[in-house]
């Protein structure tokens, strides 16, 4: 079974997640909140935009559609007028009513003065006007020529007729154009308004976009991203996780929060492996007392013999029981040393580790355990083995741990047997397989549970495989077990390897064998 595990073992290589919730911090807020909110609110603005217009092209519109009317009466009033002047000249008759239609007309003009300079301008508004002034004053000038023909002669007459067919013509094409004009500007209004919920539906379109792209990219996204984090918090990977963005919002403050429960829950890790350790000190103690014991008492006989013979033997022999002293000294010393190595409390540290040299060295560690335990443990090495990447007294305690469990439950004479080999090209493995009781099917499953142990009160905390089985996943690897009741237990732990070549050894050597009793 191949374990999937993060490169390079990050989760052991973790930087403290203070620093990118200060920068987090220091960042400028954008939540999504806030940009769903001004999305909206870009939204309502140009909703609002879009009505406000169409309201005015509604008033200009009723504007214009009103000029058009007043335009049409005024046209009709004119060319009525014209009619009966025509009328006149031909038959001089109808003058009167050339006069009141002329009079009609003029008032129309002068009853919707706003309205008309507010659509065809002030200038247009002033010719038209004054073209129609002008007729309406020249009719009174021809009425009172008819009324009293001794006033003029036929050259004012014809003068006079002259000029109202000038104005009246004049009135009459100012009036058509302006209204052509206006009836255009109407029909492009009228385009442009039936086209504007084409532009809405395009505006609605791309605001669907912005949404789908706002869902996608700054939801979807980070939620994605988190999950992957997630993933890799489980497999033990801790490194936290840097906000890439350049402002802040709700999932850079998640992944803050994150980084900062991480920071406590590995500061807590590392308390509960210090106990534990201290607890493996303690299960040691027994078995280190049992060794000093022999080098106290070589040196203690040693000096006696030395004191109490010092004047009756030679310098030779006296050389020899100081030589002897030094070398059980040292014998203690080391026995000291082994014990305090393991105990001493110190930051991880990630470094190359030969797994076979590190077993070794923890099977030296336990060795008075197995000696007054009268267990024999084999161990066997396959040659040339990958090293891997690792911190050294975390891995040394899971491998003690595995093994002082091993203790509890065999019996005296039992055997444990220790292998170190391939897994598979990318991994190494550590099988310690015991020939005790087992382990009940039942529990089998419960057995990495924090707090969870069979043995008495007082003998065990159940915090001991569950903080194994945690060193282990931030190493990148696993603790697989397998058991069966009357014949023994199989722990296997897994751990990836790394590119840095093992040293050479003989091709003679196929298999190291060390056996304690």
């Amino acid at each position: 079974m191949k374990q999937e595990t993060p490169s390079d073992h990050q989760g052991m290589q973790t930087t403290s997640p203070k620093k990118s919730s200060s920068s987090s911090s220091g960042r400028p807020l954008l939540g999504i909140r806030t940009r769903i909110t001004l999305g909206f609110f870009i939204c309502f603005l140009m909703a609002l935009g879009i009505t406000l217009i169409s309201l005015y092209v509604v008033v200009i519109l009723k504007e214009k559609l009103h000029f058009l009317q007043v335009a049409d009466n005024f046209s009709v009033e004119i060319q009525q007028a014209r009619r009966f002047e025509k009328n006149y000249f031909l038959y001089g008759t109808n003058l009167s009513e050339t006069a009141n239609h002329v009079n009609t007309a003029l008032a129309l003009l002068q009853t919707n003065i706003l309205q008309l300079k507010g659509v065809i301008g002030k200038p247009n508004y002033d010719v038209l006007e004054n073209h129609t002034e002008i007729y309406q004053k020249l009719l009174e000038n021809l009425q009172a020529l008819a009324k009293d023909p001794k006033k003029g002669n036929q050259a004012q007459r014809n003068q006079l007729e002259s000029d109202l067919r000038i104005h009246g013509g004049e009135m009459i094409s100012l009036a058509f154009s302006l209204v052509q004009k206006e009836r255009q500007t109407v029909e492009e209004m009228l385009q442009w308004s039936r086209q504007v919920p084409i532009y809405f539906l395009i505006f609605l379109f791309l605001v669907m976009i912005y949404l789908a792209h706002l869902l996608s990219r700054q939801i979807l996204a980070p939620l994605n991203k988190i999950l992957r984090y997630t993933q890799r918090i489980a497999i033990g990977d801790f490194t936290p996780e840097v906000p890439s963005r350049p402002y802040r919002d709700e999932f850079s403050d998640l992944l803050s929060a994150i980084d900062r429960m991480l920071e406590e829950l590995a500061h807590r890790q590392e308390i509960l492996i210090q106990s534990h350790k201290l607890r493996a000190v303690g299960t040691l103690t027994a078995g280190v007392a049992h060794e000093l014991n022999n080098p106290i008492n070589n040196i203690t006989l040693t000096a006696h013999m030395l004191l109490e013979e010092y004047q009756e033997i030679s310098d030779e022999e006296r050389k020899e029981m100081i030589l002897d002293l030094i070398s059980q000294a040292d014998r203690s010393q080391s026995i000291v040393r082994n014990l305090l190595d393991f105990a001493r409390e110190s930051e991880s540290k990630i470094e190359s580790l030969d797994l076979g040299t590190l077993i070794q060295e923890t099977i030296k560690l336990a060795g008075n355990q197995i000696k007054l335990a009268g267990v024999h443990l084999d161990f066997s090495l396959l040659p040339n083995l990958p090293r891997i990447h690792g911190d050294h007294q975390q891995l040394s305690q899971v491998f003690l741990n595995i093994l002082l469990n091993a203790l509890d439950v065999i019996p005296k004479g039992g055997r444990i047997q220790v292998s170190v080999g391939h897994e598979d090209p990318n991994f190494v493995a550590a099988k310690i397989t015991d020939n005790g009781p087992g382990i009940p099917e039942h529990i089998l499953p419960n057995i990495f549970d924090p707090f969870f142990t069979t043995k008495t009160k007082g003998k065990g905390t159940g915090l001991g495989l569950s903080v194994s089985q945690g060193i282990i996943a931030r190493h990148g690897g696993q603790i697989r077990v397998s058991s069966k009741e009357g014949i023994g237990t199989t722990f296997t732990i897994i751990l990836p390897v790394t590119t840095i070549p093992a040293p050479e050894l003989s091709p003679k050597v196929f298999e190291e064998t060390q056996s304690v009793q």
